[in-house]
């Protein structure tokens, strides 16, 4: 049986994740914490946070940069403060958050600001922090494999930074027609 290249980049993608949580899980606690509050602060540092005035952050997962300082610098700042929610098996929107408290356990448990059935104009985001399993130092980045985040950065034209432990970065990474490159890699 002939396998196509776009089977064989999704094998290659998956055996990289699998390498990339084995190595995760080895990483200590005060390692997550000391490279999180580095990643943070070039994040605050960036041009493109203190410019923007909508910003699109994920609620970080145990084994993910710590993004509860960045939210609570955004509100702190009034910015206008958006976080993921997967409506489906394909979609993912951005609704404001106001208040840290103001989520419920959404896709996986993940906590996502309530749907509340009101339809509200939601601003673009002018940046958005994205999440990754690793990424390469030119931009391509290994989600989760569930494809949320390069369909919704297909629709949206903020800057996309993403979060990564310098301890997971790979020099370079196989990518798809589909996915989408970020701006900047910011690790620790």
């Amino acid at each position: 049986m002939v396998r196509s290249v776009q089977d064989m980049a999704r094998a290659e993608k998956e055996r990289i994740r699998q390498e990339t949580r084995i190595i995760s899980d080895q990483l200590t606690e005060a390692y997550r914490k000391e490279a999180s509050g580095a990643i943070t602060r070039q994040v605050l540092d960036l041009p493109w946070w203190k410019e923007a005035k909508t910003v699109m952050i994920y609620w970080s997962l145990p084994q993910e940069p710590d993004t509860r300082e960045l939210m609570e610098a955004a509100l702190r700042e009034k910015k206008n403060l958006l976080l993921p929610r997967c409506l489906d098996g394909k979609t993912m929107t951005a609704l404001p958050l106001k208040n840290l408290k103001d989520v419920e356990p959404g896709h996986l448990g993940i906590p996502a600001p309530r749907l509340d059935g009101r339809k509200k104009k939601v601003p673009d985001p002018d940046l958005i922090i994205v999440p990754c399993v690793t990424a390469a130092p030119d931009g391509v980045r290994l989600g989760h494999g569930a494809g949320y985040y390069d369909r919704f950065l297909s629709e949206h034209r903020g800057k996309t930074v993403c979060l990564c432990f310098r301890s997971l970065q790979r020099a370079s990474l196989p990518a798809e027609e589909t996915d989408i490159l970020m701006d900047l890699v910011v690790t620790d």
